[in-house]
């Protein structure tokens, strides 16, 4: 049985992890067989926001681990616990968590910087040749952490059409591969399968699952080929 972890970084689309892509990740994974375990870096949030306003709520905090628990239906462990060595694959759902809670992506761009068990539980994937799935904004941090400009080889992966994202993704030594919802781009070289999901943000819910499907059908069949 494949063992797969699944890095959350909250729960809500505005906040945290988008919960319909995390939900899409979990169900493939089950759905093809493989076990999983979810993790979450134990922080506040950058902000919490009120989802049914879309704005921040002054004067709120709250965990990425308790509530990335919600998502995980209690059974999660802290992000630093996260070791390649006990697992076969890693799989990091979207959300504006992925780019306020992982990274700095939703404020600071191109120049922004990647959360530090973040960024070591990425590289000690890569290094150890282990398939690394990513959705939605998630695959900025690859790009960025896999990037030329960070002494990597650079990254293909997919963020959808998103202009201002695909330059950011490129002034780090990576390319942006434009990838319709229902579909997933493939980088070999480093062993790493992205989805663009709801970077597409009117894409219906089915095609969103499917093109999760397909990033999760990608990673898995790359653990077996190892």
């Amino acid at each position: 049985m494949v063992r797969a972890a699944v890095v959350l970084s909250g729960c809500g689309v505005y906040d945290g992890s988008e919960i319909h892509e995390a939900v899409a990740v979990l169900y493939h994974l089950s759905r093809a067989g493989a076990s999983y375990r979810c993790f979450a870096p134990d922080k506040a949030q950058m902000h919490v926001v009120n989802h049914a306003t879309g704005r921040p709520a002054e004067g709120e905090s709250r965990n990425v681990l308790v509530e990335s628990a919600r998502i995980a239906r209690g059974d999660i462990r802290p992000l630093s616990d996260l070791r390649a060595a006990d697992f076969d694959c890693v799989i990091f759902p979207g959300g504006f968590g992925a780019a306020k809670n992982l990274c700095d992506f939703a404020v600071k761009g191109a120049a922004m910087r990647v959360d530090p068990d973040v960024e070591r539980v990425v590289r000690e994937f890569h290094g150890a040749g282990k398939p690394v799935g990513m959705c939605c904004i998630a695959p900025v941090i690859a790009a960025r952490v896999l990037g030329t400009k960070s002494g990597g080889p650079g990254a293909r992966v997919t963020i959808g059409n998103d202009a201002q994202t695909a330059a950011a993704i490129a002034s780090w030594g990576s390319s942006n591969i434009e990838q319709p919802v229902t579909a997933a781009q493939a980088d070999d070289a480093n062993r790493l399968v992205t989805a663009a999901a709801y970077m597409y943000g009117d894409a219906p819910v089915h095609a969103v699952f499917e093109g999760i499907g397909k990033m999760v059908e990608g990673v898995l069949s790359r653990v077996k080929s190892r």
